[in-house]
């Protein structure tokens, strides 16, 4: 697939999954014989694999550090592992504070809701 081809698929700009091959936030893209980028199935798959990491909040940091374990073999696994770990505690306390966060501005809403109706039956009388 073309690098156009891949941001149109995921949704992410050229420049965005240029500078994610740059860091090391995704392994080399191969190049065909003109130099352009040819992402096979699997470079789609760390594509997508960033782009919901990011997407849940992961340091960009993280995955770059995630991606050179894994480049470097099983003897990683573990390492990997606890990273992943980590995250997901980090994300599980995020998930928990937007939840308060949701249940007091429904709250919120709803004081708002009942003053209004409130003042339309004071109106009507």
């Amino acid at each position: 697939m073309t690098i156009t081809e891949v941001s149109e698929k995921f949704n992410i700009p050229q420049d965005t999954l240029r500078y994610y091959e740059r860091i090391g936030l995704i392994p080399r893209v191969h190049r065909n014989k003109s130099g352009i980028r040819d992402y096979t199935e699997e470079d789609c798959k760390w594509v997508e694999f960033v782009k919901c990491m990011r997407n849940a909040g992961l340091p960009i940091e993280v995955l770059i550090e995630y991606v050179a374990l894994f480049q470097q073999g099983d003897e990683t696994i573990e390492a990997r592992k606890q990273l992943l770990i980590e995250q997901r505690e980090q994300l599980k306390k995020r998930i928990e504070d937007m939840q308060q966060t949701l249940e007091r501005l429904d709250y919120k809403i709803a004081v708002y809701e009942q003053s209004v109706v409130v003042r339309e039956k004071e109106l009507r009388k």
